[in-house]
C-alpha cells in the first residue's frame, strides 16, 4: 500500500524492506495444556490464551521450538519508571514453573 501511494503521487523513492522476526501462533499441545493445569493448581485461575500482552520475544525462537508460550505475572507497572512486582507473585510464578517442569520431565 505504501508503494502504491508513493507511485500514485509520482514521488521518487527507494525502499528496502527487512523482516527481523516472523509472527507465530502456537496451537494447543502438551506444553500449553501442562502450563494451564499448573496455573489452575497453583493460583486457581483459568488461564486465558491471548496475544494481547504486546510484543513477544517468542518470535525470535519460534523457528526452533515446536511450541512457544509466554507466561508471567500481571504487572500494572511494566515498562514504566519504578517497575515492580509483588513478592507473592514471584513465589506463585516460581511454583507454576516448577509444577510445569515436573510434569513435562515426569519427575513428580
Amino acid at each position: 500500500r505504501l508503494e502504491a501511494v508513493l507511485h500514485d503521487h509520482e514521488l521518487a523513492y527507494r525502499l528496502t524492506w527487512s523482516l527481523s522476526a516472523m509472527p507465530f501462533l502456537t496451537a494447543g499441545g502438551r506444553l500449553v495444556e501442562t502450563l494451564n493445569v499448573a496455573i489452575r493448581e497453583v493460583v486457581g485461575v483459568e488461564p486465558e490464551l491471548s496475544t494481547t500482552g504486546g510484543t513477544s520475544d517468542g518470535r525470535f525462537i519460534v523457528s526452533i521450538c515446536p511450541q512457544v508460550v509466554e507466561v508471567g505475572p500481571v504487572n500494572a507497572s511494566i515498562h514504566q519508571i519504578d517497575e515492580r512486582i509483588a513478592l507473592d507473585d514471584i513465589e506463585a510464578l516460581s511454583r507454576i514453573y516448577q509444577r510445569t517442569l515436573e510434569e513435562l520431565l515426569d519427575v513428580r
